[in-house]
């Protein structure tokens, strides 16, 4: 799956975000960050890439 940009970037200031005004520790978000690097290695990968795609082809339709 190609991600673009835009959405990482998006997803970057969330996560800056939580960090600043949600008290978010930044070890937290560290832990957050190195699970989802090892969840994209197990079988599940391919369920949620596909859960993502229909997710974010739900939220902006092709015209």
């Amino acid at each position: 799956m190609t991600v673009s940009i835009p959405l990482v970037v998006l997803l970057g200031v969330a996560v800056v975000l939580a960090v600043r005004y949600l008290k978010l520790r930044l070890w937290m978000a560290l832990i957050c960050a190195v699970f989802g690097y090892l969840l994209a290695a197990t079988t599940l990968a391919p369920d949620i890439d596909r859960a993502l795609r229909a997710f974010l082809d739900w939220v902006t339709p092709a015209p």
